[in-house]
């Protein structure tokens, strides 16, 4: 009988190591706070939600990535980080069988996406030279899925479509892999061409936690339908967008308040989008429906809303819609200088970070004050709005923040009754 502890995949090598040091540590509550591609650029241990509890899970998994150890003392290491930092109410706590189970998931899990992830980089490097693959499914596996059965051996060109879903792994404990092959391969097997690309059917899937449901090909798990590392030219600010719409508002504040520093990856592509955009609505004169998070509350603002004026956001983040973008840049010519002009909008992101927070409780929205060389400029953003953005290509209705206009104010009049300074 295989041995169900036998170590699984190959030594180390640098395509796997690179992939897993880049990723970034982001809390999640569930496994399904973040699925699919978005685990490309995130290290994520459902229910780990503080930042230097992240970190230290990600060093010891790197650490039998790079080192090879085993998982035995991977669980070692475990035990003592949920010690040290007092990490409790994870699942499989309480019993050996669910410690078990728990830790085999986050270290099997890591390792194998990581490894498939630096074999497929490696795959295309050498597409050119062997331009087919073939599907290998792992025989040691106990209790195998029919259709990683049945797709055993099945040899597609690189570039079919269906390896965007279906390179391994394929769910929870899949270990299967894939080989490529060259021309002269496909001579020796006697073969004239590629095999019929599978068609399987596919299945609906209900994420209860956001109430999106998924279709997902056959012999498929939740969340395992994408190739691990073909992602990563994905900017990671649009996985903290997706990030920001599922976490509940404490969280994301948290998660923005590390993850957009100055001079982070994400503060960094952030402004660039923002000016980006700002650039291409100022030149163009028209809107495409682009939106993108700009700011998110603060923790402590947030706690203030809630506590003294009794206001419970949905979510944290500030989003930018290039609609109302346009709106504005349009009332820099009409309206007698008071509205913001071109180079204020693209210097958003750390115009926000550094602005003083008001809450309007006529218009319950919130009012973002910040210093400009000729003035104060504000922000004004409706809360807990609904409006459509577009989420991986697919225009989709949100609640959240969004930024509806700007412009120049009169600092004193921010001491009007009707605006009640919060806490940054």
């Amino acid at each position: 009988m295989p041995n169900p502890e036998a170590r699984w995949g190959s030594l180390p090598f640098a395509e796997q190591i690179a992939f897993f040091k880049d990723k970034v540590n982001l809390p999640t509550a569930t496994w399904r706070d973040l699925l699919g591609a978005a685990h490309d650029r995130a290290f994520v241990v459902a229910g780990a939600m503080k930042a230097d509890l992240l970190a230290d899970l990600h060093a010891a998994v790197l650490k039998g990535i790079e080192q090879g150890t085993t998982l035995a003392e991977f669980r070692r290491d475990f035990d003592s980080l949920v010690a040290k930092h007092g990490w409790s109410g994870w699942t499989g706590e309480g019993t050996d069988q669910g410690r078990a189970w728990r830790t085999r998931v986050i270290y099997d899990t890591n390792l194998r996406t990581s490894y498939q992830a630096g074999r497929h980089a490696q795959a295309q490097a050498v597409a050119h030279r062997r331009p087919f693959w073939r599907y290998v499914h792992n025989s040691t596996v106990l209790d195998p899925r029919p259709e990683h059965v049945a797709w055993h051996g099945t040899i597609l060109r690189a570039d079919d479509p269906w390896w965007q879903t279906h390179w391994p792994p394929n769910g929870w404990g899949c270990r299967c892999r894939v080989e490529t092959l060259a021309q002269r391969d496909l001579d020796r097997l006697g073969k004239s061409g590629p095999d019929p690309t599978p068609d399987d059917g596919t299945y609906e899937w209900l994420d209860k936690r956001t109430g999106k449901t998924h279709t997902i090909p056959k012999g498929i798990d939740p969340g395992w339908d994408y190739t691990p590392g073909a992602s990563l030219a994905k900017p990671l600010r649009e996985l903290i967008d997706q990030k920001m719409l599922n976490l509940d508002a404490p969280v994301g504040a948290a998660l923005w308040k590390e993850m957009a520093m100055p001079e982070t990856l994400v503060a960094m592509e952030t402004r660039r989008a923002v000016e980006e955009m700002v650039d291409r609505v100022a030149r163009e004169q028209q809107y495409h429906g682009e939106s993108l998070t700009v700011h998110a509350v603060a923790p402590t603002t947030l706690a203030d809303l809630s506590a003294v004026h009794q206001i419970e956001l949905q979510s944290a983040g500030v989003w930018l819609r290039d609609e109302e973008l346009l709106h504005a840049l349009r009332d820099t010519k009409d309206a007698r200088g008071r509205a913001l002009p071109a180079e204020v909008w693209r210097d958003l992101p750390r115009l926000l970070a550094g602005a003083t927070p008001y809450l309007d409780t006529l218009d319950r929205a919130l009012i973002y004050a910040f210093d400009l060389p000729d003035g104060t400029g504000k922000v004004v953003v409706r809360v807990n709005y609904s409006e459509k953005v577009r989420i991986d290509g697919k225009r989709e209705r949100i609640t959240a923040n969004f930024v509806r206009t700007g412009g120049l104010v009169e600092r004193h009049n921010l001491e009007e009754q009707r605006y009640v300074e919060l806490k940054k």
